[in-house]
Formats: structure tokens, sequence, C-alpha cells
């Protein structure tokens, strides 16, 4: 209860700032825009008949509750951020591989403005793809209707449409508004979902014995305590400056941290996994359609094992997550780059030599601060699956992930405003 309330003494003390309530009015209207446009559906789409399939299919479930409910409504906006993602994805595995893009990283922030440019270039094709994908599979499953390829063409340029317009709406936040406006989309998409999902699983809950359905709502609480504790779990490690003498002053020999979050990564490698776990899911609804009786088996049997309820779903699924952990870890944090930052500035680790052994030093812990963190991001991710098996209690919307993202997000913005408030109060007492 105490840091509740130290927390909404933060928010109102933040409001009261002329400059950050501005902000925060701008965002509240640009995410209230948002959820017009979720509601807003695209030409030619039986919304009831859909909501109805959603609601039957595990796969594209999960879809909709990324995409804030937009999906099953197929409102214009129903292809959400996930090509944008997609296009960020892309470019950072090609920094692997093209100098040029990793030379970019490197320019600081023009270097970072040409990157989402190229983000925003990418993601007008892919959201095109993606939304005559979207529209052919549904299509073949009599969803859509009797429409003919200039309509699903037309209904794949307004998604794409839909999907350009997100993302101008989250760059308004991220330059004249409050936090990442990808996230906060993301985030108020998840958060328009759990009023109907709570309520759907407390009155679809037939079993007699209400004891499963208490033990999967106690789970969810203490997910979300265990969340925040690695959120905040770093580990410290002891860096001493040498001191040097400059003008008749002494300057460093002070003894200073360097935090290793046990979750660097963030909820990025659970939103990558995802992005590559529901392909085989698409690629079998597509073959089950198929008048090819053999294909159309195949894709029966893609589908039975790749159900998420399945022990190989959630292997192959739990797998990616800890992958793309390693992954992006290595993308926002480089140990060789602190090393040399560490060395140019005077730092040291006590007992290991600057440079390359710093760097060793640095990636060996790295390497096992983020094995816990890849393993409770995968638990995370597999949990809905998991639960769902132990307690029979079908919600995709009250799974691990989307709390992961409310919870994340959530406590980005409240250390930013937290930081705010602290520089407002030093400017203004000295």
């Amino acid at each position: 209860m105490k840091k509740i309330k130290q927390s909404l003494i933060v928010y109102w003390q933040a409001f009261r700032i002329p400059q950050v309530r501005r902000k925060m009015i701008f965002t509240f209207l640009i995410l209230f825009w948002f959820r017009l446009l979720a509601h807003l559906p695209a030409p030619g789409v039986d919304t009831a008949l859909l909501k109805n399939y959603f609601a039957q299919n595990q796969f594209f479930a999960l879809l909709d509750i990324f995409s804030g409910g937009t999906l099953a409504n197929f409102s214009i906006i129903a292809l959400g951020l996930n090509p944008y993602i997609n296009a960020s994805v892309i470019f950072q595995l090609l920094a692997f591989v093209m100098p040029q893009i990793e030379e970019l990283r490197k320019e600081g922030e023009y270097g970072q403005r040409k990157l989402n440019q190229y983000t925003r270039l990418l993601t007008v094709p892919l959201a095109f793809l993606q939304g005559l994908g979207m529209a052919f599979l549904l299509r073949s499953q009599h969803l859509l209707g009797h429409i003919g390829l200039v309509e699903i063409i037309f209904l794949a340029f307004t998604m794409t449409a839909g999907t350009i317009v997100l993302v101008f709406l989250g760059e308004l936040i991220n330059e004249f508004g409050i936090g990442h406006g990808v996230s906060l989309i993301i985030l108020v998409g998840i958060l328009a979902r759990y009023p109907v999902a709570i309520f759907q699983t407390i009155t679809t809950f037939s079993g007699d014995n209400p004891f499963p359905l208490i033990f999967f709502f106690v789970m969810l609480v203490f997910l979300m305590a265990a969340i925040v504790m690695v959120d905040e779990a770093f580990l410290r490690v002891p860096i001493h400056y040498a001191r040097r003498i400059s003008g008749g002053q002494v300057y460093g020999g002070q003894l200073s941290y360097l935090p290793l979050k046990v979750n660097t990564a963030g909820v990025m490698p659970i939103i990558f996994a995802l992005s590559l776990v529901t392909i085989p899911s698409m690629i079998s609804g597509v073959l089950r359609h198929l008048s090819n009786p053999q294909l159309a088996a195949w894709g029966a049997l893609l589908s039975r094992i790749l159900q998420p309820s399945g022990a190989l779903y959630i292997i192959f699924y739990f797998l990616l997550v800890v992958v793309f952990t390693y992954f992006y870890t290595t993308v926002v944090f480089n140990p060789e780059e602190v090393a040399d930052q560490l060395r140019k500035s005077g730092g040291f680790i006590p007992g290991v030599r600057p440079g390359k052994a710093t760097q060793g030093r640095l990636s060996f812990l790295l390497s096992r601060v983020t094995f816990v963190g890849a393993i409770f991001l995968g638990l995370v991710a597999v949990l809905p699956s998991i639960a769902q098996n132990i307690t029979h209690v079908t919600s995709l919307a009250l799974g691990g992930t989307g709390i992961l993202i409310v919870v994340s997000v959530l406590l980005e913005i409240h250390r930013l405003l937290e930081n705010v408030v602290q520089t407002w109060d030093y400017d203004h007492y000295f």
C-alpha cells in the first residue's frame, strides 16, 4: 500500500507540472483516437461472423489480443503494428550481416532517424502482403463472403493505410507525448480487452468446483508480482575509476557500479517469437481448406500438432523466446563497446585487466544473467497453455504475455514520470 501511495503522489506531482500535463493530455487524445479507429470496420466484412470464428480459434484469438480487438472487429487497423515490428526485426537481423546498417546504428540520432525511415518504408510492403494473406485466408474459410480479387486488393490497401496511421500516431506520442508510442498503443489495446476477458472467464466457467478458477486468478497475481521483481532485478558489477591529476585537481578514485538487468531485452523476445510461431498455424489454416486432399490432410495434421495447448507448441514457443532473448540482449548491450568506454574513462573491474579481459568478463556475467531472464520470459510466454492444461480455464487475453507487456510498460512510464518530477524539483529548488 505504501508503494501504491507513493506512485499516486508521483503521478499527481507530474500532472501538476505544466509541460508534463500537456504531454499527458496529448497522449490521452492520441490513444482515444486509436480506440475510435479500432471500432471502424473495414468495408465488406461480416464482423458478427468473424467474432464468432475468432472466439473458437485460439490462434486468431491470440493475434487479436495484440491488436487490441481490432482483428476480431476487422477494423481498418486490423493488422495493428505487427508489420512495423516485423520490419524492425528484419533491420536488427540485417545489422549482423550488413556493415552499413551497423554503422548507422552507431551514428547517434542521425543514424537512428535514417533507420526509422527505412523501417517505415519496409512496413508498407510487409503490411500489404500480410493484408493480402489475411484476406485470402479468411475468404478461404468463407468469412468474407463472395468478394473478388479487386475487393481483396482494396481491403489490403485499406489495412496497410491503417497500419501506417498507427505508426504515425505512435511517432506523434514519441515526439509530443509521454512514453514510447508503439508500446503505449499495444498497452491500451491489451487493457481494452481485460474487462471483457475477465467477465467471460468467470461466466463461461461451468465447473462445479470453483477452486480451479480461484487458482487461475491467484496465479495471475503471483505472476504480476514476479514480473515486477524480475523487471527491477539487476546484477551490480563493481567499477573502479583510476585517479588522475589535472590542473592541481584530483579526479577519479571513486567506486561505482554497472547494472546488468536480468531482463535486459524486455518484452521484445516474446513479440519476435510470436511473429514466427504463428506462421505454421497460418499455413495450416490455408492448407486445410484446399481442394487437394493430401495437402488438406497435411494442414489438419500440422494444426493438431501445433495446438496452443499442445506439448510441441509449448516447447517450440519456449525455445524461440529463449533464443530471441539472447539475440536481443546482444543488440541492446554490447560488452565490447562497454569495455571500450570503461577503458577510455579510466574505469576497470577490480581484478580484471581493461580491454579484452573486461569484455570477456562482461560477456560471461551477461550470459549468466540473461539465462535467468530468458527462462523467465519463456515461462511467461507459455504460461497460458500450461494454465489451461492445469485449471481447464481458457483465457488467452489474461495470459502471461499480455500481463508482461502491461506491467513492463507501466513500470517504464512510472520511472519516466519519477525522473521528470525529481528533475523538476531539483531545478526549482536550486
